[in-house]
């Protein structure tokens, strides 16, 4: 663990279940998990899975601030998913709950095991819109600022949930 924590966005998703349960319940796990602090949330979204079926997907981004490294908080994001009883029986599967490392400070990693900054976090409406709702002066390296990104992505059906 490092001493000094830096920023990390965390997207979640659910579209199984009570889908707004299990992402409320995924905010408590990661403020409980050791080595993160949860710094903010933005509200909750539904919309539409991409490149999927299934019922639609309620999402939102956390705020971190974060003593783990990359690959150690992408295993503890996968652990919490695990005890939500994740599943991935094929790719892109409706989920009880999907927790995406967005961004880890300014880290760019191209790694097997992950890519930093999220390698669509600019494609995707459910993604962007809770991360600018959060972080509204934030910057993608490589893409600019994420308002920027936002009419590249404004023909997406998305609902900021009350």
């Amino acid at each position: 663990m490092s001493t000094t924590p830096v920023r990390a966005y965390v997207g979640l998703g659910a579209n199984l279940g009570d889908a707004r349960a299990q992402v409320e319940a995924a905010f408590e796990a990661l403020a409980a998990c050791p080595g993160l602090q949860l710094a903010g949330r933005s509200s909750m979204y539904r919309s539409a899975p991409v490149d999927a079926g299934g019922p639609d997907y309620v999402n939102a981004v956390a705020a971190l601030d974060c003593r783990l490294t990359p690959l150690a908080l992408l295993h503890a994001l996968q652990a919490i998913e695990t005890r939500f009883g994740r599943e991935r029986p094929y790719p892109n599967a409706p989920r009880t709950l999907d927790l995406d490392l967005l961004l880890h400070g300014d880290t760019c990693l191209a790694a097997p095991q992950l890519t930093l900054p999220h390698p669509r976090l600019h494609q995707r409406a459910f993604v962007l819109l809770p991360l600018v709702e959060l972080a509204p002066d934030l910057s993608l390296p490589g893409q600019g600022p994420l308002q920027r990104l936002l009419p590249a992505v404004a023909d997406q059906v998305i609902e900021r949930l009350p």
